[in-house]
């Protein structure tokens, strides 16, 4: 049937508006976004506030260069493993890997294979980087849930999980896992509510064979934990406790969003009420952005 001229009319109506549209949207400009973030005002601090600052910064940069020379701890830990397995706690920043490493060294120089697991996936590729620096990247691999790399190396870095999962294969088809020595760090893993049973499956299933060294900044309760590591693995287990403070200081700060460092606490301790002129700023901002 034709259409009638009110159909045509429409028809071209609805299309020429539809060729404006499109016209507009190629030729219009589109309108700047105003400035992201206000001004930054710097003021000049007090002369408290710069002695503070001083105070917080005194110290920081490249160390003088001196010969390493290993804590009576260290020393302890790496003659005790050749025949036992060690659980050694001790600060961050004490030297823990260190004992590590040195077994290490030995280990590959006697043609014997080590694995080294961590819980998080960044410190295995960290540890992954370090190792074959030291070691030579032909003796390192890696093992994670999304990395496999030289994984027939002698040095096998990788997260515990994949360690587990290893035991149990070889639990499964009566297979020996290849390798001499197990480095489980950050050991207090094993009190975590939902990974702790990786650790605890890991412990029970490492064939006496294979020694074993625990390291922990954090571990609690560390002779009931070795002596329940007897219990499961049938060997002796050595508690190495380096008590005391971090070697390694903590500072803490606070950098405002005007580029003033504050030291987050006063000598005394007591939190440092020069960073509460902050609050009440960011608390407007807060509102005007919503």
């Amino acid at each position: 049937m034709p259409r009638s001229k009110q159909d045509r009319y429409r028809k071209n109506k609805g299309g020429s508006r539809s060729t404006q549209h499109s016209q507009r949207e190629r030729t219009d400009k589109r309108r700047l976004a105003g400035e992201s973030s206000v001004e930054t005002v710097f003021r000049e601090p007090s002369p408290a506030q710069k002695r503070a600052v001083e105070e917080l910064l005194a110290g920081i940069g490249v160390p003088e260069q001196k010969p390493l020379k290993p804590d009576d701890f260290q020393l302890e830990a790496l003659a005790a493993i050749e025949t036992e397995d060690v659980l050694v706690t001790a600060p961050t920043g004490s030297g823990k890997t260190w004992i590590a490493r040195e077994e290490i060294r030995r280990l590959l120089a006697a043609g014997k294979r080590a694995w080294y697991t961590t819980p998080l996936k960044a410190l295995t590729n960290s540890k992954y980087v370090e190792f074959s620096t030291e070691f030579g990247a032909e003796n390192v691999g890696i093992l994670t849930g999304d990395r496999k790399e030289n994984a027939d190396a002698p040095l096998i870095v990788g997260t515990t999980e994949i360690f587990r999962n290893q035991l149990f294969d070889a639990l499964r088809t009566g297979e020996q896992v290849e390798t001499d020595f197990v480095i489980l760090d950050e050991a207090h893993y094993l009190s975590d509510e939902e990974r702790g049973h990786v650790w605890e499956e890991t412990i029970i299933l490492t064939p006496p064979r294979i020694r074993m060294l625990l390291l922990s900044a954090t571990v609690g309760r560390a002779e009931q934990f070795a002596r329940w590591i007897e219990d499961v693995r049938g060997t002796r287990v050595r508690v190495i406790n380096r008590a005391g403070s971090r070697p390694v200081e903590l500072r803490a700060a606070y950098l405002s969003h005007r580029l003033q460092l504050f030291p987050l606490f006063n000598e005394d301790g007591s939190f440092n009420r020069d960073i509460e002129q902050f609050t009440p700023e960011r608390n407007r901002s807060f509102r005007r952005r919503r």
